[in-house]
């Protein structure tokens, strides 16, 4: 062993990320290997009407000056947040991150470390195991209960301990699309300990149809130890742009805060995200989309005699009708990519983003093709 090497931290010794495999492959590098010259790109969950014109304006508007620094600080993003939540909290309860996955790696830098421990549901983003293994914890994973819904509540209780720091509920559920019921987080949030911070994942909240939601908005009013993550990259159509945010308590929020530094977010991102704040109607004409889109989708898995999981989200998880590799390239070399849910813990079963109707009927058609129904 090098002297360098001695000096590296012990638990990342051994730790390796597969982005290849994890993050799988861009619309370009699918197209150049599988020699497409068109290609629905139906994988992974983004917005098919792509960002808001008023973002793109703005972006186009702040190109000329990028040679300036920017933005110094977040100030005002978070109070655009604010507002934009009619200030049911103060502007800084808002943590703000190339993403909401920086705001996540933010509270495990934060919160765990060798010796503690989080705990995560499964199915669910895979991410969130990763963060916590690269800080040195340990990581419990609980099951859904067998209908991908239900929180298996006496599994949690069981594993938090005094070592327990985070317990990262990702809801709506990525790769389901389910919604876990509101009685079940009350009841988590509720019996926690003090010591114990819940992480409400939310970021596909622009298509939830579920009127009794578990927002965590709502529990941070009452001063509960949540933290909320919202992202720009779905409903918002910015998934490039890297924006996202995060919020607490001003206690929680107060201490992650510590942490943020100058020139965080670049002009660009920030530009766009002020201003798709402000574009109600391509949210709603996004919603829109996605929930015709959703209804054609069902009706056809219906006709096929195909299972789907539904979905609360802009995806939908269905049971692969062959072996899920199989299935995943033969549908991309039908032109249309997907991608598989084993990845993030649903075995036997392809996630397929909801597009624009000829990508929708694209995906329809393949599948028909290969269960030779048409």
């Amino acid at each position: 062993m090098s002297v360098l090497s001695s000096t590296f931290k012990e638990h990342l010794k051994n730790f390796n990320l597969d982005l290849g495999q994890k993050a799988g492959i861009t619309r370009k590098s699918a197209q150049s290997k599988y020699g497409l010259e068109r290609l629905h790109k139906m994988s992974s969950n983004e917005n098919p009407l792509g960002p808001s014109p008023k973002a793109m304006e703005a972006i186009r508007a702040a190109i000329p000056f990028i040679h300036e620094y920017g933005f110094k600080s977040d100030h005002d993003f978070i109070h655009a947040l604010a507002m934009h939540f009619d200030h049911r909290l103060a502007p800084d309860q808002y943590i703000t991150g190339n993403g909401a996955l920086e705001v996540l790696e933010l509270l495990a830098q934060t919160f765990l470390g060798p010796g503690l421990e989080c705990i995560c549901s499964t199915p669910s983003f895979h991410i969130y195991e990763m963060f916590g293994q690269v800080t040195g914890s340990v990581v419990k994973s609980i099951p859904l209960k067998p209908n991908y819904i239900d929180l298996d509540l006496d599994a949690i209780f069981r594993a938090i301990n005094d070592k327990t720091r985070l317990i990262i509920i990702n809801n709506p559920n990525n790769p389901i699309g389910s919604v876990i019921p509101k009685s079940q987080i009350d009841i988590l949030v509720d019996n926690v300990p003090d010591h114990v911070i819940i992480v409400h994942d939310e970021v596909y909240f622009h298509f939830l149809a579920e009127e009794n939601f578990s927002w965590a908005m709502d529990y941070i009013e009452q001063g509960r130890h949540v933290v909320g993550l919202h992202s720009f990259s779905k409903g918002f159509g910015m998934a490039g742009i890297r924006l996202g945010y995060g919020f607490s308590t001003p206690e929680i929020s107060r201490y992650l805060r510590k942490t943020v530094r100058p020139f965080k977010i670049n002009t660009l991102s920030m530009v766009a995200g002020l201003a798709a704040l402000k574009d109600t109607d391509h949210i709603k004409k996004s919603q829109r989309v996605i929930s015709e889109g959703k209804a054609y989708l069902n009706a056809q898995f219906d006709e096929m005699g195909i299972k789907y999981y539904p979905s609360h989200t802009n995806f939908i998880l269905f049971r692969s009708p062959g072996p899920v590799k199989e299935v995943i390239e033969y549908l991309m070399l039908h032109g249309v990519m997907v991608r598989s849910g084993e990845i993030n813990g649903a075995r036997g079963c392809i996630r397929v983003t909801i597009g624009l109707p000829d990508a929708n009927e694209a995906f329809v058609q393949a599948c028909k093709h290969y269960m030779k129904l048409d």
